[in-house]
């Protein structure tokens, strides 16, 4: 009788599979798995938050959770940017690798494939990435078996306060029972996500460990901003009464005066006056409060995204926006890379050990934008390459470019006679001969424009016998790239600058650092070669 083989998770752990057909981390009114939150957020000071961030680095990360799930709630700068971090990654393209070319692992990275067609993966995938804030996450995998199969049915996000540490070392991570016991993990039931924003436990490698600080700042000023704008921000009401009022009179000048902030209506004797004084320095403090909140809501720009262009209206430039959108693409790569090996690890092997038993290589998953390739730079290589005698095939070729079979009885473009393109499908393609080291080509059109056999550049463009079109043509070629280099420095110099005047001072810095030795070697040849051809010249005709 066939025994179905031992499997272990990564911890050594055996899998019982009566346990993974089950819910083991649901929630629960009256036990440690309740969906009622604290607030911890409410009063908070530096004092309450220095001991609620001490409390998680000793293992009780309970108070610190629920802190950061409501900064996010309350801080929408902090939302916005975090969940554009989340989202840019699950959004991304995910392809499946099989292990090799043989029938069985096609097959499994197949299954796996059409796994991942699912509407469902990208809002999953966005809860795993709650590790980004918090530091860690958990997901309990749903496994489906009605049909004898193992298949992960949906991926469940879990509170990560239903979970904690081993106490050993405070990186292995448990499961908390029904009395608050700390209990090993299911094994291959839970996806662990640790996607660290520095190196350290778990418990301390989350963003908003940082954020809290900035969100408890810019709370204080924006409650200081607040009070100062309801008592400032609205003249102050003074009411003047005459030299015999009675205190009936003064008491209806002064309901008046406190009425007419909120009601912006008042009556008063003829007799009484009431004057508006309007405080001198009211621009100059408010704009202090907001100077205040928008520096707090940079640096957590910078800390969440690694730049602050994207979210904030920071002038700098073309170059400089450039730049810190590749600082953002490669926080996104690095995420993409952690979210991939986390998936690979705690749900394409699983998955494959329940279905196929275990194997010595497994199909992988992998995220991440498709790297644009320089389509021109190809085109040009292979009007170069290709003549010269290297082989590519042409079904490759057509993939770079997205571009199909053509069909039979299509019309196709194609190159001419006379190197224009045509849609003709009954003109023959020209052939081309090398001979002594260049191409050249017999056409009908060539001979009638009176070329006979002309040379053909590796561009395709027709060139001439003069040794000095030749050589000019050369040099031309040579000195374009050392040109196109030195007008891409001066490009980016004019795009830095804010004014002319820090251009020309750019320019004047810089220049001594622009390598210009190969284009004057480029020249010295060209004179050389025109004052040995001018000889050439006057020799021959002297004979």
């Amino acid at each position: 009788m066939d025994r179905k083989p031992v499997l272990l998770d990564r911890w050594g752990k055996p899998v019982q599979r009566a346990i993974l057909k089950q819910e083991v981390a649901a929630a629960e009114i009256g036990s440690v798995r309740s969906p009622i939150s604290g607030t911890p957020a409410d009063g908070l000071n530096p004092l309450r938050l220095a001991n609620i961030l001490r409390s998680a680095d000793e293992g009780e990360p309970t108070a610190f959770l629920e802190l950061a799930e409501v900064i996010e709630e309350r801080d929408p700068h902090y939302l916005g940017v975090l969940g554009t971090r989340r989202r840019s990654v699950s959004q991304l393209d995910i392809s499946v690798e099989p292990a090799s070319d043989e029938a069985r692992d096609v097959l499994m990275a197949d299954m796996v494939r059409d796994w991942l067609n699912r509407d469902e993966l990208e809002d999953e995938l966005f809860d795993i990435l709650d590790t980004i804030g918090k530091g860690y996450s958990f997901t309990e995998i749903i496994w489906d078996t009605s049909e004898g199969q193992w298949l992960p049915a949906r991926l469940e996000w879990r509170d990560p306060r239903w979970f904690t540490f081993d106490r050993t070392d405070l990186s292995t991570p448990m499961k908390l029972g029904s009395h608050g016991e700390r209990l090993p993990l299911d094994p291959f039931k839970f996806i662990f996500a640790s996607i660290k924003a520095k190196s350290g436990l778990s418990l301390r490698s989350g963003l908003a460990r940082v954020a809290s600080w900035g969100w408890m700042f810019k709370a204080y000023t924006q409650r200081d901003w607040a009070i100062f704008t309801q008592t400032y921000g609205q003249p102050i009401r003074v009411g003047k009464w005459g030299a015999g009022a009675s205190e009936e009179d003064k008491d209806t000048l002064f309901n008046a005066v406190a009425n007419i902030a909120g009601d912006c209506a008042a009556i008063i004797p003829s007799s009484m006056e009431i004057e508006f004084i309007e405080s001198a320095n009211v621009g100059a403090a408010h704009a202090l409060y907001k100077e205040r909140a928008d520096w707090l809501d940079q640096q957590i720009s910078k800390a969440v995204l690694g730049q602050t262009t994207s979210t904030d209206a920071i002038s700098g430039g073309h170059a400089v926006s450039k730049e810190h959108r590749e600082v953002q693409g490669d926080i996104e790569r690095a995420d993409a890379k952690s979210l991939t090996a986390i998936l690979n690890r705690d749900l394409i092997r699983p998955w494959i050990d329940l279905e196929y038993g275990p194997q010595k290589r497994y199909p992988r998953i992998k995220i991440g934008r498709q790297e644009a390739e320089d389509l021109e730079m190809l085109t040009s290589a292979l009007e170069r390459l290709v003549p010269l005698g290297l082989q590519v095939e042409e079904q490759e070729v057509r993939g770079k470019f997205g571009l199909s079979e053509p069909k039979k009885g299509a019309r196709l473009l194609m190159a001419s006679a006379n190197g224009a393109s045509s849609t003709d499908p009954k003109e023959p393609a020209q052939p081309i001969e090398r001979q002594n080291g260049v191409f050249e080509r017999d056409t009908p059109a060539l001979q009638a424009e009176g070329a006979g056999k002309g040379v053909i550049a590796p561009s395709g463009e027709k060139t001439t016998d003069d040794p000095v079109e030749l050589l000019t043509d050369q040099l031309a070629d040579r000195a374009s790239g050392e040109i196109e280099g030195l007008l891409e420095a001066v490009e980016d110099m004019l795009t830095a600058a804010g004014s002319f005047e820090e251009f020309r001072e750019m320019l004047l810095a810089g220049f001594p650092d622009i390598d210009t030795s190969n284009l004057t070697q480029i020249i010295a040849e060209g004179l050389m070669a025109g004052h040995s051809l001018g000889r050439a010249a006057l020799e021959d005709e002297s004979d």
